[in-house]
């Protein structure tokens, strides 16, 4: 049985260079419609892919599943955690907690997040959504739901500060559809969207999508909807002893682009940073001590 800590799709990529051509073949079949595509007989799964049978239980296998059936239920499992609740994440830790201190507990599962997050990112993906990102020949939008709309927010405001031509989307506010009217080809979507995933930022995916705009979403390991119209995926770890899951890998790749991005074109960069000083010294918004 794999390990626990990991999904089926993240298996999947992780071991794609070690699968036959059909095995490929049978993986990006499953990757496209994940997790529904799992769900049905073998039979409907090889013959949607144009596989055989036989590359089906190869392929299961090679995921060290003992067949059929246990990748089934691993894979039912993902959907139950998809959709939990807060008192059903408080439940599923709390009768097994061990007795060392929440600092520790909770910082372990931090850090064990962010080893297992970084180790499935793709260097070249993430590199290219931070050269989208930066790029101000295109217009930026950045999209929050209920929970997320503060990584976004933070998001918002320091690339406020780097370039120009950009919008904060909230896709709770019933006002979310006049955003979309100036959206057009080559525009870039930021969207955040983690479990319970949220209907509006979905079908606003969908409009950006019609309009022919790049989306980049920042997601959790079992992957908002938003994924199937995302030009780039950035999946991180979220589950922490406690009734919420926790977003601190989703700020480390934040403050990590707003990083890389700055150093795109730091002489732009500087400029506006000295003029936002002046003006801040203008307005004596901060104390000055010296």
């Amino acid at each position: 049985m794999p390990s626990a800590t990991e999904t089926i799709a993240e298996q999947i990529q992780s071991r794609m260079e070690d699968l036959t051509r059909a095995e490929r073949q049978l993986a990006m079949s499953m990757l496209e419609n994940y997790p529904a595509s799992g769900l049905g007989t073998l039979n409907a799964l090889a013959s949607n892919a144009g596989v055989s049978v036989p590359t089906v239980a190869r392929m299961v296998q090679k995921l060290g599943y003992n067949g059929f059936p246990e990748f089934q239920t691993s894979l039912r499992d993902e959907l139950r955690d998809k959709g939990k609740t807060p008192i059903a994440k408080h439940d599923t830790w709390a009768g097994a907690a061990p007795q060392e201190h929440i600092l520790n507990r909770f910082t372990d599962a931090v850090i064990e997040n962010i080893r297992q997050t970084l180790s499935h990112i793709d260097p070249e993906q993430f590199d290219r959504a931070c050269a989208l990102i930066g790029d101000v020949d295109r217009t930026l939008y950045i999209v929050g739901g209920r929970i997320t709309h503060t990584l976004a927010e933070y998001l918002y405001m320091h690339m406020q500060v780097i370039r120009p031509n950009l919008t904060h989307v909230q896709s709770t506010s019933n006002t979310w559809p006049h955003y979309l009217l100036n959206a057009k080809q080559g525009d870039v979507f930021v969207v955040f969207d983690v479990r319970r995933y949220e209907n509006n930022t979905l079908k606003l995916a969908e409009f950006a999508h019609q309009r022919g705009a790049t989306i980049i979403l920042l997601t959790d390991q079992w992957r908002s909807p938003v994924h199937k119209l995302a030009d780039i995926c950035l999946t991180n770890r979220i589950v922490v002893p406690s009734a919420w899951d926790s977003s601190a890998t989703i700020m480390l790749l934040i403050e990590t682009m707003i990083s890389a991005i700055q150093s795109q074109n730091w002489e732009r960069t500087k400029d506006r940073i000295e003029t936002l000083e002046d003006m801040f010294d203008q307005t004596k918004l901060f104390r000055k001590f010296t």
